[in-house]
């Protein structure tokens, strides 16, 4: 099974649309999940039809209009991969612990918020991952977007996609 996650895209207040190459893995994808900020329905009017599965959460940025369609947290499973997604995780200190406690049923939780990527696993084993943003680098380098395989109930081939400058 092959996931595409993405966070932080604030269209069309960062950029009009996703990048192609971010389309494009989309269409590839057997999953696709989305940690919030979305800022417009239009994008997830566009994934919702796109995507062979949405998995999604609001952020932090997003109003009425999203938050009436999508949930603050989302848990499903996936080939025996028990995921939750969240936008916001708060400061970095402590984050492992704290987000062990808050989903001691997950596997991995997809996060955003920060624009940064992340990639760390918690003493309890759970793995928290952080996709970045496709379209607002902030103080980062690349934009970026995570891919990931999922088989037998574990992540694998986790990897961090650098977008243009």
């Amino acid at each position: 099974m092959r996931l595409v996650v993405m966070a932080d895209t604030h269209v069309p207040k960062r950029a009009r649309d996703l990048p192609a190459a971010l389309w494009d893995a989309v269409d590839g994808a057997d999953v696709v999940v989305h940690a919030g900020d979305w800022v417009d329905v239009p994008l997830l009017d566009a994934l919702e039809q796109r995507a062979r599965q949405l998995i999604a959460v609001y952020g932090n940025n997003d109003g009425p209009a999203l938050r009436a369609r999508l949930p603050e947290t989302a848990h499903a499973e996936l080939a025996g991969l028990r995921i939750s997604v969240i936008h916001e995780t708060g400061p970095a200190t402590g984050r492992e612990h704290r987000c062990a406690a808050l989903f001691p049923d997950s596997d991995v939780l997809f996060f955003g918020h920060s624009h940064i990527p992340w990639d760390s696993t918690a003493p309890s084993g759970l793995r928290l991952l952080n996709p970045g943003s496709p379209t607002d680098r902030r103080r980062q380098p690349y934009a970026t977007y995570v891919t990931a395989e999922v088989a037998d109930g574990r992540l694998t081939g986790v990897e961090l996609h650098r977008l243009g400058r």
